[in-house]
């Protein structure tokens, strides 16, 4: 077993007694969807509820907390980063509700929905335009389910951030592409 994939089932299993069980956002879920590319960190989505049995987990799995806030939290293990999202809105809390779990190559995970990662990679990209992985991972996510997308959530996040005419103009470069 890979190094990550033993730091995803640690955190996982740690993460038992959760209300709601937490799931993969961030680079890895990518690959649960068919986009991969290298990642350095393990991101999941945590209801906000359960932020201190969280905390307590991986303090106790031997990570040290190198930042937390009601929003956030970033945790490190020797070279191991994991950083936790915590859902405190109703959009967020129902992602993190229908998370499925998903055979992957790093085991068997619960992992948001294409169109929940599409809109978290949003919001990155929004709070930080200069996060051009974030633009290409929406790009390569909306490639590679082209056509199987619930489209009408897709552009409730992008009408949300304001940024229905960017949508708009990628999915015209998409089609383009594909002749």
């Amino acid at each position: 077993m890979s190094r990550l994939a033993e730091q995803i089932q640690q955190a996982v299993a740690a993460f038992s007694g959760c209300k709601t069980p937490p799931a993969l956002i961030g680079g890895v879920a990518l690959a649960a969807h068919q986009v991969v590319r290298a990642t350095r960190d393990v991101d999941f989505l945590v209801d906000a509820t359960d932020a201190d049995h969280v905390h307590k987990a991986l303090i106790g799995l031997g990570y040290r907390c190198a930042y937390r806030s009601e929003d956030a939290a970033n945790y490190m293990r020797e070279d191991e980063g994991l950083d936790l999202l915590y859902a405190h809105r109703p959009m967020a809390q129902r992602l993190l509700t229908e998370a499925k779990d998903r055979d992957t190559a790093l085991g068997r995970v619960r992992v948001i929905s294409v169109e929940g990662l599409i809109g978290f990679k949003l919001q990155a990209l929004t709070n930080n335009p200069s996060r051009l992985r974030d633009r290409d991972d929406i790009l390569a996510l909306l490639r590679t389910h082209r056509g199987r997308l619930n489209m009408q959530e897709v552009r409730g996040y992008f009408a949300l951030f304001d940024h229905e005419a960017l949508l708009d103009e990628w999915l015209a470069d998409i089609a383009k592409e594909n002749g």
